[in-house]
């Protein structure tokens, strides 16, 4: 697993790393707060500082300069929980040590090969704890999670105002961090827009209202095009999709980079293959039993834990052949 470290090493970045090393001098002990837009009985977590490096997962595989710098957000990792005085949490605490360590898990995981040959960066933020997206309610998974897209836009900003821009910009998320992905995708001007080699929505959907209202989202077609948003969910069958996260206008098959229902072979030993109806994949010869069911909603018929995983070769592949498609534009501009 990738050690966290202070990577941003290009002149524009040094300027923030010196601004972190002087709050990483603080006490980390920032209290919880009560929200005026919340209930006395509950509480929301202190924001994070992403001046601080404390906030930050990095890794640089990318010492030639040539690679992309991947953005990428966590899932759900925290369940509600409740302070000393009783109050409950529908959020992670980035402030806490026990909240950063789970998140830690997933990040460093996908880091050891999202960093290969790219440098990697990756904010912890106030993520929307599970039980929201149990609700199976819409209104209530939009409410809980705008905190936490709050804290993306402003890591990402941060970010996106120090990096080296003549690089190649990747963006990818799993699960909540696949929403995440869709709302940075609303967010970023079209300057930082021509930046994008590629936004992978991983284990979430793209509705047809996300791509009426951003012109941002477009469907991959193949395993080259820039600018595009690689989505892509995997069930055992389309009746396990779970529509609060698999609804999906569109998908592609990360195994062939088709967006039709040709199979493709993975691990020699596992076919995929791309309902055309569903825009997901259905699996065969692979049980996922590793992941464990959780409260009937994920990874029953569906396997939605393998998202990141199971695919991991051929997007690390994909990462490299779409950032040097971007800068192959780049020099014909």
């Amino acid at each position: 697993m990738m050690k966290q470290t202070k990577l941003w090493k290009t002149t524009a970045i040094v300027t923030l790393y010196a601004a972190a090393a002087f709050t990483s001098c603080r006490s980390h002990r920032h209290p919880i707060t009560t929200s005026p837009i919340v209930a006395e009985t509950e509480i929301i977590p202190q924001a994070p500082d992403y001046t601080d490096s404390l906030m930050w997962f990095t890794a640089d595989g990318d010492p030639d300069g040539t690679g992309a710098d991947v953005f990428y957000i966590v899932s759900t990792w925290e369940k509600d929980w409740k302070t000393d005085d009783g109050r409950i949490s529908h959020y992670a605490d980035v402030w806490n040590p026990k909240h950063r360590k789970h998140m830690t898990t997933e990040i460093g995981g996908v880091a050891d090969y999202m960093s290969r040959g790219n440098r990697f960066f990756a904010p912890f933020y106030r993520h929307s704890t599970i039980d929201g997206f149990v609700t199976l309610n819409e209104d209530t998974i939009t409410r809980r999670t705008r905190l936490a897209m709050h804290d993306v836009c402003e890591a990402f900003d941060l970010f996106e105002q120090h990096r080296d821009k003549s690089r190649p910009l990747i963006l990818v998320g799993f699960s909540q961090g696949g929403l995440a992905v869709v709302e940075l995708l609303k967010h970023i001007d079209d300057e930082t827009y021509a930046q994008l080699a590629a936004a992978y929505v991983l284990g979430y959907k793209v509705t047809p209202d996300d791509t009426l209202s951003c012109h941002h989202i477009r469907p991959a077609k193949g395993e080259a095009d820039t600018g595009v948003t690689i989505c892509y969910n995997t069930v055992k069958d389309v009746k396990y999709v779970k529509p609060v996260i698999a609804a999906t206008c569109f998908g592609i098959n990360p195994v062939n980079w088709r967006t039709d229902d040709t199979p493709a072979l993975l691990h020699d030993s596992i076919t995929v293959t791309l309902s055309s109806q569903y825009h997901v994949l259905v699996v065969e010869g692979y049980p996922g039993t590793e992941y464990r069911p959780y409260k009937d909603f994920i990874n029953v018929g569906d396997i939605h834990g393998c998202e990141p995983w199971l695919y991991k070769e051929c997007l690390e592949r994909n990462f490299a052949v779409r950032s040097r498609a971007w800068r192959e534009k780049q020099l014909l501009k």
